[in-house]
């Protein structure tokens, strides 16, 4: 192991005693029982360890490709976190959906459970679940001292998902049943719920009434999250009036695909035959459907890529408690004990539309996530250790965006309509560029109006095509997470350059290409083609 490679893997171990929570979302093997300090103590602890791992950085050397590859990518995503450290983000961060509380939540979930030691580390990091957030209270608190206020949308709608947490780890409980750690676990659950009843009250109470009604982030901020979700520095202007010119192509593709399944109807009224035609009704079928989607998937795949037997395990669960709206993975354990996930958030449906949501099986399991951060844990000394735990989510989200797209490509969207939920799909992910961009950066539409939350959701449902369950999750995620909508399809633009280069040059093969770009591991968008090449 080479210096660089030695040092991130140090980094990766001393990151993970500081926040064992996210190396359990990230597969990194800790002690579990420990927990993430999420008082300001916790954050500065965490920005110090960046310091330190980019001081001694500075004085290694690269020996190799690989090393320099390594090097940039650990140099590149501190350097982006130590910006966000220094605009005072911890004190300010209430992201709804997909932040602190869910990661919190997953990681109870995410726990194995074979044996009785299994279970004691179950119950304690429940029972600890209550102390982590009361000190992101306390944080936060601080924030609102110092006038770093998050969004008032945010706080509520962080404090609506607490309320649905209530209550949630009761299932681990009775999957547990009766025997000598029951009373441990039930205590663990009840002092998770307590936090999260708690954590709600405060952010409706004591938060909301002080923060801020803007949603938008500004330019400063959002420069810096971009980093952080893509790797690079972006032309914002450009990316905004890209944004608009990918979503006129996709929805002129759109209208022909349309006219194909039934000439002369709309869209909408294609879409609700479709809705009406293909789909399941009840939980257990939509589970069945979506295990039978990842099966066919994987064995359509093994025919154009290399995919190693570990990968052939993945894990499809229903997403109860969340409002996402969106399906989302969690990565396997670094040490192999516990495989990929796919979750699938119900949205409180009870009929489910599986010709709008094949793309996203592709997208979230084979060839998309499952695969590409599957080979990157897999590379074992070929890709260092902070790559294989660390994704950039212009990187990840963009490769599985161009899985979805290869998916068209290599024709398995045969069933009917499943095409068409693909272009919606990619509808959706163009039309979110436009969304993020404007509003956190009040950019015009081009009538010359400004972007508000309800034109925002409007504009997601009417020209992204999104179901209407998703719409309200999707755009609350966009106003708490800035940049990472954009990073779907700015990184698909990257990917498909990236390819387009390689298939000008003598004795390109798709599958080889496919082999060798993930075999490069997580890098920034900036230094994407140039690992390739």
């Amino acid at each position: 192991m080479t210096p660089i490679f030695q040092l991130s893997a140090d980094h990766v171990t001393a990151e993970a005693a500081l926040d064992p929570i996210a190396a359990t979302l990230d597969g990194v093997t800790t002690d579990a029982t420990a927990l993430t300090d999420l008082t300001p103590d916790g954050f500065a602890g965490r920005a110090d360890l960046a310091r330190r791992t980019l001081a001694a950085l500075a004085k290694l050397t690269p020996e190799s490709r690989a090393d320099r590859i390594a090097a940039a990518h650990l140099r590149n995503s501190l350097e982006a976190e130590l910006a966000w450290h220094e605009l005072d983000e911890p004190f300010r961060q209430v992201q709804a959906h997909f932040g602190t509380l869910s990661s919190i939540a997953d990681s109870v979930r995410l726990l194995p459970r074979r044996d009785a030691d299994d279970w004691h580390v179950l119950a304690v990091r429940m029972a600890g679940v209550e102390t982590m957030l009361a000190g992101w209270q306390k944080t936060l608190q601080a924030g609102l001292d110092r006038g770093l206020r998050a969004a008032r949308r945010q706080a509520l709608e962080t404090a609506a998902q607490a309320e649905r947490y209530v209550g949630v780890h009761n299932a681990l409980v009775e999957e547990y049943g009766d025997g000598p750690q029951t009373d441990e676990l039930r205590a663990g659950a009840d002092a998770a719920h307590r936090g999260y009843a708690a954590l709600a009250r405060f952010l409706r109470e004591d938060y909301a009434p002080h923060a801020t009604e803007t949603d938008g982030v500004g330019a400063e901020r959002y420069a810096v999250a971009a980093r952080l979700s893509l790797g690079a520095d972006l032309d914002l202007a450009e990316a905004y009036e890209w944004g608009w010119a990918e979503l006129q192509r996709i929805e002129t593709e759109i209208a022909a695909e349309v006219a194909k399944i039934q000439p002369g109807a709309s869209v909408a009224e294609v879409l609700a035959l479709l809705d009406k035609e293909c789909s399941v009704t009840g939980e257990e079928s939509y589970l069945d459907w979506l295990r039978s989607a990842h099966d066919r998937a994987l064995e359509a795949a093994s025919e154009h890529f290399d995919i190693p037997e570990p990968l052939r395990a993945l894990d499809v669960v229903l997403a109860y408690g969340s409002a996402s709206g969106s399906p989302y993975y969690t990565g396997p354990a670094e040490d192999g004990s516990r495989p990929g996930r796919t979750w699938w958030p119900l949205g409180g449906r009870k009929r489910f539309a599986t010709w709008s949501e094949l793309s996203t099986v592709f997208h979230e399991g084979v060839p998309g996530h499952h695969l590409q951060i599957g080979v990157a844990g897999l590379a074992g000394d070929s890709v260092s250790r902070y790559a294989r735990v660390h994704s950039v989510s212009g990187h990840a989200e963009g490769w599985a965006l161009y899985a979805e797209r290869l998916a068209d490509e290599l024709g398995w969207f045969s069933e009917r309509g499943t095409r068409l939920g693909m272009l919606a799909g990619s509808a959706l992910r163009a039309a979110r560029v436009v969304i993020d961009l404007g509003s956190h950066l009040d950019l015009p539409l081009p009538d010359g109006s400004r972007w508000d939350f309800d034109t925002a959701c409007r504009f997601l449902h009417e020209r992204g095509l999104a179901a209407e369950h998703r719409v309200h999750a999707e755009i609350v995620r966009y106003l708490g997470w800035p940049s990472q909508a954009i990073s779907y399809k700015i990184g698909e633009r990257a990917w498909l350059r990236a390819r387009a280069e390689a298939a000008a040059k003598p004795g390109f093969t798709l599958r080889q290409w496919h082999h060798d770009a993930l075999a490069v591991g997580p890098v920034g968008l900036a230094a994407l083609q140039d690992a390739l090449r």
